[in-house]
């Protein structure tokens, strides 16, 4: 009999122990549930907010925000061309930043022509480092500077292993994707300060989410863009300056050449003009934002996948 009695008591035990690990796992289930309903809400709320709701609304007066005056580096084709013309449709004059001095005139010919604003035109190569910056320094002389586009950035020929990459090219990389943007910066930022209004758009890459093998130095020089942006929005936001991260994923460019599937235009590789439209929506909403919209949905699921799956991906890149 005391036998039966106490195993009764160890199943009575067992059972209570149980129930209180179930109700324990069921909590942390509920939590889990309403933290992911909860950002899903936010995204889609994000979503809504930067890419439709602007377009029912006028156009934002971008002179009257930030200044008559534009800079775009990189910007004689992909993103930045499209940007500079962007910027030009609202009626804000554009410096054109770039390495080849024909297509820079064609496209400020273009621009001129097509949306009744001024240009100039900078012939500079990043690549040669801090020797470049003092004719940009002077073409910009007495301009209001209000808006700095930050686009210049070099790309490996094909995604590749680290020790592969020429010497050049880890220069090139350090001089173009990340000493740019730095000392664009620092170049256009006393006087937006001291009118305590401008933006700075720095253009990153959804690479810069997770470890990018197969595109290290790239990724890595993205997220070096990232968190520099973030860090110079908390700056300088209390001065009026507006900072802003683009992180885009595959665009129709020159970047996606190498691969047969993503350099041809399709809806979750938009047109560098598709882009450009959908991302100078967001100047002055997002300071942290792909851009795009069905890049925004991609992004959401690259920051909650687990990151073994993002390297999987990132790694099998080369053969798309």
């Amino acid at each position: 009999m005391a036998a039966v009695d106490s195993f009764s008591f160890l199943l009575r035990e067992i059972g209570q122990a149980c129930s209180c690990v179930i109700e324990t796992l069921a909590f942390i289930g509920a939590f889990y549930i309403m933290k992911t309903s909860l950002t899903v809400a936010s995204n889609t709320y994000s979503l809504i907010r930067l890419y439709f709701i602007p377009r029912l609304v006028s156009r934002p007066d971008l002179v009257k925000l930030y200044g008559r005056w534009a800079a775009v580096t990189g910007c004689t084709s992909g993103i930045g061309k499209s940007y500079a013309k962007e910027l030009a449709c609202h009626g804000v004059n554009v410096v054109l930043i770039s390495r080849n001095k024909e297509m820079l005139e064609a496209l400020a010919k273009d621009i001129e022509d097509s949306y009744k604003v001024e240009t100039e035109v900078v012939v500079a190569d990043f690549s040669r480092g801090r020797q470049v910056y003092p004719a940009i320094k002077k073409a910009l002389l007495g301009k209001e500077t209000g808006i700095l586009v930050n686009n210049v950035g070099v790309f490996y020929d094909h995604p590749d292993y680290f020790a592969n990459l020429t010497e050049d090219k880890i220069w090139d990389l350090i001089n173009i994707n990340i000493g740019a943007a730095n000392m664009m910066v620092h170049m256009v930022l006393p006087g937006m300060v001291q009118r305590k209004k401008g933006a700075i758009v720095n253009v990153s890459s959804m690479s810069s989410y997770h470890p990018s093998p197969r595109m290290t130095a790239y990724s890595a020089s993205k997220a070096y863009l990232d968190h520099f942006s973030q860090s110079l929005y908390y700056e300088y936001a209390p001065q009026g300056i507006f900072v802003q991260c683009l992180c885009p994923a595959f665009v129709c460019t020159n970047m996606s050449k190498y691969s047969p599937t993503l350099s041809k235009k399709s809806l979750l590789v938009p047109s560098a003009d598709e882009y450009a439209h959908q991302a100078i929506a967001t100047l002055g909403l997002s300071r942290r934002t792909p851009g795009y919209s069905l890049h925004s949905i991609q992004g959401f699921f690259a920051q909650i996948i687990p990151e073994w799956l993002w390297v999987r991906g990132m790694s099998r890149l080369g053969s798309f």
